[in-house]
């Protein structure tokens, strides 16, 4: 499954339902690989960060994978400064993060 980021991810501009309730449907349809496309994405606060955080939590207990892609420079620049970097896998093209879903999973914190 893939989700296409499109705008903001913040407080102010959350919309309803957020990035982890539509990961949470996604799991409780037996989808448990999916892929965040951050290409259009614009700014990215502290809410939206625990977004993407929330989701790789619940995919990683649900024994799923997520995957960001094609993050802009500044919310590449965050996650390399906060270490986020680390624990998500991140890939420069929606086709490589793809084909790292047919790969054995990554160990990530």
């Amino acid at each position: 499954m893939v989700f296409d980021i499109n705008g903001d991810m913040s407080r102010l501009t959350a919309t309803v339902p957020t990035l982890s309730e539509l990961v949470k449907t996604q799991l409780n349809a037996n989808k448990n690989s999916i892929l965040l496309n951050c290409e259009n994405a614009g700014f990215v606060d502290s809410w939206g960060v625990g977004e993407m955080l929330a989701s790789y939590i619940s995919i990683r207990n649900r024994g799923g994978s997520l995957k960001l892609c094609r993050l802009p420079d500044k919310l590449l620049t965050l996650f390399r400064i906060t270490q986020i970097d680390t624990v998500l896998s991140i890939y420069p093209t929606e086709a490589a993060a793809m084909e790292a879903f047919a790969q054995p999973p990554e160990r990530k914190p």
